[in-house]
């Protein structure tokens, strides 16, 4: 995306959201800054979260991220945004363990 982007992030137990958001955004930054050349701000102050509680819930941010360059016109589906997690150009972390179902969970559904 152009002027944002969305990311679905699992804090370490070591690290709270806000100091995983604040590596994302210095990190960046000073990348930005030193590669290009670039002077002025570019992160709003703050973010928004959302917490993902259940796997249907990380589904669905997940089908919202990959439809987001779509719906702004930047593809036509969106394995085609070379930007995005959609395209297979990058390397994904695993599902969080503690969203994917149990052996028991999925046997109650049978």
């Amino acid at each position: 995306m152009p002027n944002h982007f969305h990311l679905l992030l699992t804090p370490s137990e070591e690290n709270t959201l806000e100091k995983a958001v604040q590596f994302v955004k210095g990190g960046f930054s000073h990348r930005v800054h030193k590669e290009l050349g670039f002077v002025g701000e570019i992160w709003q102050t703050s973010f928004e979260d959302r917490r993902v509680r259940e796997l249907s819930d990380y589904q669905g941010f997940a089908e919202y991220m990959h439809q987001n360059p779509v719906r702004s016109g930047l593809a036509s589906k969106p394995e085609d945004y070379p930007y995005g997690s959609a395209s297979g150009r990058f390397q994904l972390d695993e599902i969080p363990q503690r969203l994917k179902p149990t052996a028991k969970a999925i046997s109650t559904q049978a």
